[in-house]
């Protein structure tokens, strides 16, 4: 097949089948990098043409209501059509919150960032910069093999580095240990050592948000597992970041999990001055909401139908 060919068939699994970056490359035995470059050739070619038709000051009011509501220093609201796959959603979302990120990031700054769909599409989205002195830093230790690699907080924080031209750490540390001692254990050496300090100084945190409404869903039973899932259903949770829980007020919620989580703790994420939260669908509508309410970001990047759903539970 040549690549002219290549170039639309990519396209139709894409936007038309559904299809995630990985599954295409398996399909077709090319590398994952190879479908994204012809991804972005076919947006810049024609061959695929995305319109949006919305009404600008729609979206800018929306900004400005949640910022004012919610004390935040920036919202950044983007018009998709509803009918879209959560897959397109997701581009959509990356490519806004990594225009905010780009425009915000600067020289010398330790940036922090999480695992899941919406920040492996904020780095897939990311331009290239040449920035001096930034590190790239998990904040939360590796899923253990219950993720898919392109969702690992290592594979991001490395993959923005690459994309920032800077440098990044990687964790070697299971983001939820099997017991206290272990996680004592493992938090007394260098690395982690250092990576704690590092964490004190962060600058910038990149994170999504979870819901227990999507508990059903692949990647929350991968990563927390059913006993779990099922042990949190008790506590009222209305969402996490970072693996910690909070309430519908955005107050955080004791789990069985916290002694055992090697990653930033709710307190220590909230004195990082910039806390840019990436999330949006009507399933995470309560979980935004109340994140907001507690102040766990100071930027929001959703889409205009869930910011509406946003102000309506306000």
């Amino acid at each position: 097949m040549d690549e002219e060919k290549l170039l639309i068939r990519i396209a139709e699994m894409y936007y038309q089948e559904d299809k995630n970056q990985s599954q295409i490359a398996k399909e077709l035995n090319i590398h994952r990098t190879t479908i994204s470059r012809l991804l972005k050739r076919s947006r810049e070619e024609g061959v695929v043409q995305i319109t949006i038709n919305y009404d600008k000051s729609t979206s800018y009011s929306l900004e400005q209501t949640l910022e004012q509501r919610f004390g935040l220093t920036k919202a950044v609201v983007i018009p998709v059509a509803p009918e879209l796959s959560r897959q397109q959603k997701e581009h959509f979302l990356g490519k806004a919150a990594s225009d905010y990120f780009l425009e915000y990031i600067k020289d010398g700054m330790k940036v922090g960032f999480s695992w899941g769909h919406a920040l492996a599409a904020m780095v897939e989205e990311m331009g290239s910069r040449e920035l001096k002195n930034v590190l790239c830093l998990p904040m939360i230790g590796g899923p253990s093999g219950k993720l898919a690699s392109e969702y690992h907080v290592n594979t991001i924080a490395y993959a923005a580095s690459k994309k920032l031209g800077c440098s990044a750490l990687l964790i070697d540390s299971p983001a939820i240990t099997e017991t206290t001692e272990l996680r004592t254990a493992l938090m007394m050496n260098s690395f982690n050592q250092e990576l704690s300090k590092l964490w004190q100084e962060l600058e910038v945190a990149v994170f999504g948000i979870g819901s227990p409404s999507l508990s059903a869903n692949d990647v929350w039973q991968g990563f927390y597992g059913k006993e779990v899932i099922k042990d949190l259903e008790t506590k009222g949770i209305a969402g996490d970041v970072l693996s910690r829980f909070f309430d519908t007020a955005g107050k955080s919620v004791k789990s069985s999990l916290d002694d055992r989580i090697i990653g930033l703790t709710m307190e220590q994420l909230k004195k990082v001055p910039q806390r840019i939260g990436i999330a949006e669908s009507k399933e995470k509508v309560g979980s935004i909401h109340a994140a907001l309410l507690g102040g766990i970001l100071t930027t929001l990047v959703t889409t205009e139908e869930t910011a509406k759903e946003i102000l309506l539970l306000d």
